[in-house]
């Protein structure tokens, strides 16, 4: 191979591996509870996202959004509104914890961020675990 080509595909590669890096940034994460928890109602659920900046519902700037709690719900696709309901707590007060009130049982809580209009920036910034409320 000549040196040219050579160069040519280790940039292609630096740029590859920097643009994966870029979309790792970003990402969401509980700070507690973690999965598999017992807990005791009510429990404090903190949530934690990178590369992205917390701003309250309505403030429509990129790389922003807020935070969802989905009770025994999935991801949502990119886009999709996230609905006003018990099963979806909303914290668009830019909220980065909250007491959660759940009756005993195991429960899947899953972590949605979302832009200022409480659409889902997808699977890609949503986390689940797995809690016991005793």
């Amino acid at each position: 191979m000549h040196k040219q080509q050579v160069m040519v595909r280790l940039a292609a590669a630096a740029v590859l591996a920097m643009a994966s890096l870029g979309a790792a940034a970003q990402s969401v994460s509980f700070v507690e509870p973690v999965d598999g928890a017992t807990v005791s109602s009510p429990f404090k659920v903190k949530f934690a996202v990178s590369g992205m900046e917390v701003k309250p519902a309505g403030e429509m700037a990129a790389n922003t959004g807020h935070h969802h709690l989905l009770i025994d719900g999935e991801s949502m696709k990119a886009g999709e509104s996230i609905p006003f309901d018990d099963k979806h707590l909303h914290f668009g007060k830019g909220q980065t914890e909250a007491e959660v009130k759940l009756p005993p049982g195991k429960y899947k809580l899953t972590m949605q961020f979302a832009n200022g209009a409480h659409q889902s920036y997808g699977a890609g910034l949503s986390k689940t675990i797995n809690v016991t409320v005793k």
